[in-house]
């Protein structure tokens, strides 16, 4: 599978036959949620963040654990927080993960590059 990501939005894409489809996923921590919590007090705004990445890095973590390889790519350093979270848990022990710098993409542009990536390596 290949994931691209930021801190906001997850791509997730099964490497398979066409049509490849996208699954996305969203972090409930928005904007406007930060804008909100800060008003109240900046504290509250970084515990809220913390509490709804960790649940979107977890809902992702879901999703990967039905994978044996896993391609994460996108621009900011999410993927490496993602991963860096992941491979504490033993429970993702055995599957193979690699992390690559990628800009903002398209839905086609994220699909080439999922399957170009696998097509070409074997991990």
């Amino acid at each position: 599978m290949g994931i691209w990501m930021d801190h906001q939005d997850a791509h997730l894409i099964e490497w398979t036959t066409p049509p490849m489809e996208t699954k996305k996923i969203s972090s409930k921590f928005t904007y406007l949620a930060k804008h909100q919590s800060l008003n109240e007090s900046e504290r509250l705004m970084h515990n809220k963040e913390q509490h709804e990445q960790g649940d979107f890095y977890k809902h992702l973590g879901e999703e990967i654990k039905k994978h044996k390889e896993v391609v994460l790519f996108g621009p900011s350093d999410a993927k490496a927080e993602l991963f860096n979270l992941l491979k504490a848990d033993h429970g993702f022990s055995d599957i193979k993960f690699q992390i690559i710098p990628a800009g903002r993409m398209t839905d086609n542009q994220e699909h080439a590059f999922v399957r170009e990536h696998f097509s070409k390596h074997i991990f």
